[in-house]
């Protein structure tokens, strides 16, 4: 199935408001696309995401990555020493000292340091290559029936992990490139500071490889529960 098909069931099938983004990580070694235009100013990962979503593409290399958080769990740029310590996130109040913040930098999902050199980030519908993965932003409703899609086939539960920070680089775009899962984040502090995202937003990162099952499996549902459990009496 095409990447633009793809996209279109998914918006049709599950209402979305904005468009599936697709993030593709370039390895060290491997040549960037050159698909899309850099950015001119530097950019968040989270920022990327969020713009994408209404249109806009971007290849982002290491040196136009504006936040060094996100940055260095994707493997682009050494981890600052601030951040490590937990002395970064504790200054904004988030934590109640720096250990708690060491602590949840400490488990984070994250790539080794010069590992990957660019992003690539833009509407699934616009690649035709495939990407890692695919991050659907919308209402918890909305993406509630990826849940049963995921587990249509195989049945099970899903497991979610998430944290106060890193909702997009680290949620919806590490954890299931290295589990293979999908991972829904409500969001965070910094995605929520800095871009548009609103406040009833939450978001949902999904590997590629797992994508045409979970469209195989949103299609029987919307025939039959999807339209049970959305009617709304009068």
């Amino acid at each position: 199935m095409k990447n633009s098909d793809i996209s279109d069931k998914l918006v049709k099938i599950l209402g979305l408001k904005y468009e599936p983004v697709a993030v593709k990580l370039v390895w060290k070694g491997q040549n960037i696309p050159r698909c899309f235009s850099e950015p001119e100013n530097t950019i968040r990962h989270c920022q990327s995401i969020m713009r994408a979503r209404k249109g806009e593409s971007f290849i982002i290399p290491a040196e136009k990555h504006a936040c060094v958080v996100g940055a260095s769990s994707l493997g682009l740029v050494p981890i600052p020493t601030k951040v490590k310590s937990g002395e970064f996130h504790a200054n904004l109040g988030m934590f109640g000292c720096a250990e708690a913040a060491a602590n949840m930098i400490s488990q984070r999902s994250e790539l080794e340091n010069g590992s990957i050199v660019a992003t690539v980030v833009g509407p699934l519908k616009e690649f035709e290559f495939e990407p890692d993965i695919v991050i659907l932003v919308d209402l918890p409703e909305t993406l509630y029936w990826l849940i049963p899609a995921a587990t249509f086939f195989e049945g099970g539960r899903q497991t979610f992990s998430t944290a106060a920070f890193q909702a997009t680089c680290v949620d919806s775009t590490l954890i299931p490139l290295q589990t293979g899962r999908m991972n829904m984040s409500l969001g965070c502090f910094g995605c929520r500071k800095s871009t548009d995202i609103k406040n009833e937003e939450m978001m949902a990162g999904i590997p590629y490889a797992n994508l045409e099952k979970i469209v195989e499996a949103l299609e029987i549902i919307h025939e039959g529960p999807m339209q049970k459990a959305r009617k709304r009496e009068i």
